[in-house]
């Protein structure tokens, strides 16, 4: 069987006004996310598969994102199967963390990795 390759990019190349995909659960969430991103827990990502496709609607690539890239390269997978232009975002949140790339709260407090 040959599989293509999974495409991917490194957190450095993520646009600051990118649609971030994040598939992480709720409890990581809401200990530090980036701003502006979709969150749809890969638990969730069937049932809520409508929200992502409208939000790449407008022909945008998904940057997908989870802690480290697991469960990111399995949705990023599945979305390019599904005719959607979606990357894995290496390193997941570590690796976005670990760059000094800014990340929020919805509660204010200071974002970190779960």
């Amino acid at each position: 069987m040959n599989f293509a390759p999974l495409p991917s990019v490194d957190v450095a190349s993520v646009p600051a006004d990118a649609l971030v995909l994040d598939v992480r659960e709720d409890d990581e969430w809401a200990a530090g996310h980036v701003e502006g991103a979709l969150h749809v827990p890969m638990s969730d990502f069937v049932a809520r598969f409508g929200e992502v496709t409208e939000a790449v609607a407008e022909g945008r690539r998904a940057f997908v994102m989870c802690r480290v890239g697991g469960r990111s390269a399995q949705v990023t997978q599945y979305l390019v199967q599904q005719g959607i232009d979606a990357v894995n975002v290496d390193g997941g949140m570590l690796a976005w963390d670990g760059a000094g790339r800014p990340m929020v709260t919805e509660s204010g407090s200071p974002a970190f990795v779960l």
